[in-house]
């Protein structure tokens, strides 16, 4: 889908009949900065782990679940491949105003639930959204460097051809991530990703080591017959997203936006 923002905030994405998905920016929520972006306003910080008020994250998270119409479940991610299947206990669960702050660990999230929304959260890492509309199931991915490694993706599609999806039929989206020529690394951490996954390998502009981590993602799901619409925005040069590597550099924290989808 073209670059375009039908509601303040969000980036829609098109993965089929009766499902909705979309990519979140910083914008539209109620956190002050350094949680909030150069677009103006509140920030919509999505993310209960880098200070933030709770309280203020409720919110914020109250209103990516307005914009979905269905509460959203998000995980605690540790980089690693722990699938989490929810279905209508968690949906449940997450219809109050004020949900709680975890579905469990792990870095990737499915469903067969409708109307129950899973949400993934990022500031440079790659967020993945899948949907396999006939077999009405949906699932979401954190894929940084490590989970890119592990395989996290191939195991949330492992999940989704367990409840009935056929990766022939599966759609998929690759969102906002920080790009190859921005994302640099020490050489023997680029050779290391590029072994398992070649098509991560990436100079940065500065003629660096760097990763590509949203191509690497893309030829993972293609590899299993997968076809992936990517958002080209880079997450460290577009100021109306979070990053955590922009926020480093200038010795302050930010906010995490996401990738969320639901069957409707």
């Amino acid at each position: 889908m073209s670059d375009t923002r039908i509601l303040a905030g969000v980036h829609p994405v098109d993965l089929g009949d009766g499902v909705h998905a979309f990519f979140t920016t910083g914008a539209g929520g109620v956190s002050p900065a350094p949680w909030s972006t150069s677009g103006g306003g509140g920030g919509l910080n999505l993310g209960l782990n880098v200070s933030d008020d709770a309280a203020r994250v409720a919110v914020n998270r109250s209103l990516a679940a307005e914009r979905l119409g269905a509460p959203v479940a998000f995980a605690t991610q540790v980089h690693g491949d722990v699938v989490l299947e929810l279905g209508a206990a968690e949906r449940a669960l997450w219809a109050g105003r004020r949900p709680p702050g975890s579905a469990g660990e792990g870095d990737a999230l499915v469903t067969s639930e409708r109307g129950l929304g899973l949400g993934v959260l990022v500031a440079d890492c790659v967020p993945v959204l899948l949907a396999d509309p006939e077999a009405r199931v949906v699932g979401v991915a954190h894929a940084g460097r490590k989970g890119v490694l592990a395989g996290v993706v191939h195991r949330a599609l492992d999940a989704l051809v367990a409840r009935g999806a056929d990766p022939a039929r599966v759609r998929a989206a690759v969102g906002p991530a920080v790009c190859g020529r921005c994302y640099e690394v020490p050489a023997a951490m680029r050779d290391e990703v590029a072994a398992a996954v070649p098509e991560a390998f990436a100079t940065t502009s500065d003629g660096t080591p760097g990763l590509d981590l949203p191509s690497g993602v893309v030829a993972q799901l293609a590899a299993r017959g997968v076809v992936a619409t990517r958002v080209e925005r880079c997450t460290l040069e577009d100021p109306e997203l979070f990053s955590h590597r922009r926020a480093s550099a200038a010795g302050t924290t930010t906010g995490r936006q996401a990738g969320i989808v639901a069957l409707r």
